[in-house]
This record gives structure tokens, C-alpha cells and sequence, in this order.
């Protein structure tokens, strides 16, 4: 296990012998669990050479409290990378190597993808995604980059991202990978206690039950059935529910053959902010 702190090392180490391998790159943001697990395993076996990076980027969280809760667990997260393979290049910067003096991130325009769900409620989210994502890219010039789909938006963006931008990378997406009970896997649920825990299979439940509904009826009918759902479960507040074409990510209007859909959630469990989504067809 190499642990690298700067990009100029980064940039040293993958400039000899790696440069002649295929490269693999899993961007993540630390406390890392089974399905930080999955990404890297998957990049493991598609690539000779496999870069993880560790980084709590603060340019994607428009909310400080949100950011400074983070939890940062930088030895743990290595423990669990050497259990995978000990080949593994640990890329954990500080932010002071991302940004050098000015913390901001750029103005990106993705063509209306960062304006709805995440974009709507996290106002600057995909400035600071596109931002840190465009210097790993970069730094790192993998030939493949792997993304969980639970962060949906953010893995059509990323791709958007490397069209616009003319990135020489394919982007991989990862199937979500779920808790016993259903929850999607994310480092935010250990913030949840065991009872909220329990409580936030709801979500993924809602999700099924909208997929089923979806075959029989209206994306607004769909919605407003999960909305209902919602206000008889005081434990949970929904924060959105939207329907919509599953590339462009267009909310829907009315349903046309051929296409792809998928839906969209974010609900707050005792003040912990949890998304999750499902494809419908």
C-alpha cells in the first residue's frame, strides 16, 4: 500500500513504469464501506494499476454543519483498502494541495443537469463535484473512473463533465450496492441511529413500490402516491421525489416508449440528509 500526499508525488509515481499500464481511478471522500468496496474491487480487475483517492472535498457541501460532521476516518479506510489488495495507491491530499490559498470552485455549465434534484437543493454542489472530479482526472489520467450509481445526477454530470471538457476516460457506473434491509450504503448512515437505521428501509420500500405503480400509472400519480406515503411516517421527511428520462435527466412529462426512466429521492432521517434512486423500466 503506497499512501501519497501530494499531486506532485502522485504525478512522480504514475509517470514511469504505471504509465504503460491501464489505469484505474476510485474517487472517493474517505469512510469508506462495502460499497467503496465493491468500486474498487471492480477496478482491481479491470486495471493493472489502481489509484483510490481519499479527499473531503468542502467546495460540494453548501452546508457547513453538513461538511464539518463528515466523519474522517483516514486509518480505518486504509485498513480496509489492505484487505482488498496491498497494490493499492492511496491518494489523500489535504485540502491546502487542492486548492492551494483559494478554496472556490469553478462555474461549470452542464446543460441544465446540475439545475434539478441535488442541484435544486444543494445550491454550488456540481460546481465543487465538477471542480475536484476535473483535478483527479487530471492528475490521475486514468483510463477508467468508477462512480457508484447511488449519486445518480452526480455520475450523468461526471460524464457530461468529461464531454465537455474532452477527457481521454471512460466512466464507469457502479450498481448501488444495499444494507441487508435495503438502505443504500453510504457513509451518512452511520450517523443514523440503530432505530433510524431500521426506520430508513422505507425508502428503498417506497422506491419498489413506485417502480411497480410506474407500469399502471401517470409519473405524476407515481409521485404524489410517494409523497402521501411520506406524511404517515413522522420519522422521515421527504425532501423530493422526482420521475425522470434516465440520460438527460428531464423530469417526465408523459411516458413514451423506448425510453428509460428512473426515480429520484431524497429524505431526511433525523436530520441526516439520505438519497437514493431506481431505475423504472
Amino acid at each position: 500500500m503506497v499512501l501519497i500526499k501530494t499531486k506532485k508525488e502522485l504525478t512522480e509515481h504514475l509517470s514511469f513504469a504505471e504509465r504503460k499500464k491501464s489505469i484505474g481511478l476510485v474517487p472517493t471522500m474517505g469512510a469508506l464501506h462495502c460499497g467503496h468496496a465493491a468500486l474498487v474491487q471492480r477496478a482491481i480487475h479491470e486495471n493493472e494499476v489502481v489509484v483510490i483517492s481519499i479527499f473531503v472535498n468542502p467546495t460540494q457541501f453548501n452546508n457547513k454543519e453538513d461538511l464539518e460532521k463528515y466523519p474522517q476516518t483516514l486509518k480505518s479506510d486504509i485498513d480496509l483498502l489492505e484487505k482488498i489488495s496491498k497494490d493499492i495507491l492511496v491518494f489523500a491530499p489535504t485540502v491546502k494541495e487542492m486548492y492551494s490559498n483559494a478554496v472556490r470552485s469553478e462555474n461549470y455549465n452542464f446543460y441544465g443537469l446540475e439545475n434539478i434534484m441535488e442541484g435544486a437543493f444543494r445550491e454550488g454542489h456540481f460546481d465543487g463535484v465538477g471542480t475536484i472530479v476535473e483535478t483527479l482526472l487530471t492528475s490521475v489520467k486514468p483510463d477508467k473512473a468508477y462512480f457508484g450509481e447511488k449519486d445518480f445526477q452526480q455520475l450523468q454530470i461526471i460524464r457530461k463533465l468529461v464531454e465537455i471538457r474532452n477527457i481521454p476516460v471512460k466512466i464507469i457506473g457502479c450498481p448501488i450496492v444495499r444494507e441487508s434491509n435495503g438502505l443504500a450504503l453510504s457513509s451518512r448512515n452511520e450517523r443514523l441511529s440503530t432505530t433510524i437505521r431500521h426506520e430508513a428501509a422505507f425508502i428503498f420500500k417506497t422506491l419498489t413500490s413506485a417502480k411497480r405503480i410506474f407500469g399502471m400509472e401517470s409519473a405524476k400519480n407515481v409521485k404524489d402516491w410517494v409523497t402521501k406515503q411520506y406524511k404517515k411516517h413522522p420519522d422521515l421527511e421527504l425532501e423530493y421525489i422526482e420521475i425522470t428520462e434516465a440520460t438527460t435527466l428531464k423530469p417526465l412529462v408523459r411516458k413514451q416508449k423506448n425510453r428509460k426512466y428512473r426515480a429520484f429521492i431524497a429524505v431526511y432521517a433525523d436530520g441526516v440528509r439520505l438519497i437514493d434512486n431506481i431505475a423504472l423500466n
